[in-house]
């Protein structure tokens, strides 16, 4: 088995920021626990597998794949970076000549269309709702302890739990605060929570660049204790960052170490534009 393998930094436009995804070209169908364990031998937080949908499909000139994500730990139903990934693939190295691609997934039909700026995404919003604190308190504890938290919602589409920190807490605070992901397996493993997401209020630019909102995201529950910079956490953050702030186009800051920045343009019908860059970093044959 030979397979095109490439790495590609997403949502930034330098190498060895953003998060990294893998990206597989499958010319032919393959047997359904090697995605598992390609992904399992890549070891980043997901592996994007591209497919052809019918035989005569081409990868330079076809504008409709099938795709599919999987972590070290499982496949997951939505994945904005590995879409965004994918789409820098195709347009970038195999120089795909259309200027919007559309991947068949679990999440439905998610369009990718090349921009001046980078790479826009059309992934769907998801709405928020209010989180009774006593039924996740535990959860809380465990993974920030006594932070204040100012408000506290829950995506039931993508099972993510939001958490918005203090306005008193600043970008640095986040940045440097330690989470325990470690203990979270045994504090909720009811199915209910399969991400954790912190939240905050952007700051005035000043002479540094501003942002609307920052966060990180957090997801043991399927083998990935931080995710670098997270697109499906924000199709759950531009709901209610819209919402709380009384706007549709917002910029916004992943603060994880790699740190990674996303433009954002909410549209009618329940959609949401997610925009950033990609640097691919590898490329290669995967053997075995």
């Amino acid at each position: 088995m030979k397979l095109p393998i490439f790495i590609a930094d997403a949502f930034t436009a330098r190498a060895f920021r953003g998060n990294p995804a893998a990206v597989c070209l499958l010319e032919n169908e393959l047997e359904e626990d090697m995605h598992q364990k390609i992904a399992r031998e890549m070891n980043l937080s997901e592996t994007a597998f591209i497919r052809k949908l019918h035989p005569t499909d081409n990868f330079a000139q076809s504008s409709c794949f099938g795709l599919r994500w999987f972590t070290p730990a499982s496949e997951v139903p939505l994945c904005g970076h590995a879409t965004l990934a994918s789409a820098a693939v195709l347009f970038y190295k195999i120089k795909n000549m259309n200027s919007t691609l559309t991947f068949v997934t679990l999440s439905g039909e998610l369009r990718a269309r090349q921009a001046e700026d980078g790479i826009v995404l059309d992934l769907p919003l998801y709405p928020v709702y209010p989180q009774d604190f006593h039924e996740v308190e535990d959860l809380i504890k465990t993974a920030i302890g006594n932070t204040l938290v100012q408000d506290i919602c829950y995506s039931p589409d993508t099972r993510k739990l939001l958490l918005r920190l203090s306005d008193t807490y600043n970008r640095s605070f986040l940045e440097n605060l330690k989470v325990n992901t470690e203990n979270l397996l045994q504090v909720e493993n009811t199915g209910k929570v399969k991400g954790l997401i912190l939240t905050l209020k952007g700051e005035p630019g000043g002479q540094s660049q501003s942002f609307d909102f920052y966060s990180r995201y957090f997801a043991p529950w399927v083998g990935v204790a931080e995710d670098p910079v997270t697109g499906s956490a924000h199709a759950v953050l531009s709901s209610y960052w819209s919402q709380q702030l009384g706007k549709k186009e917002m910029h916004a800051f992943q603060c994880s170490q790699r740190g990674g920045e996303l433009g954002i343009s909410l549209r009618p019908a329940g959609r949401v534009d997610i925009r950033g860059g990609a640097a691919v970093v590898l490329e290669g044959t995967l053997t075995a």
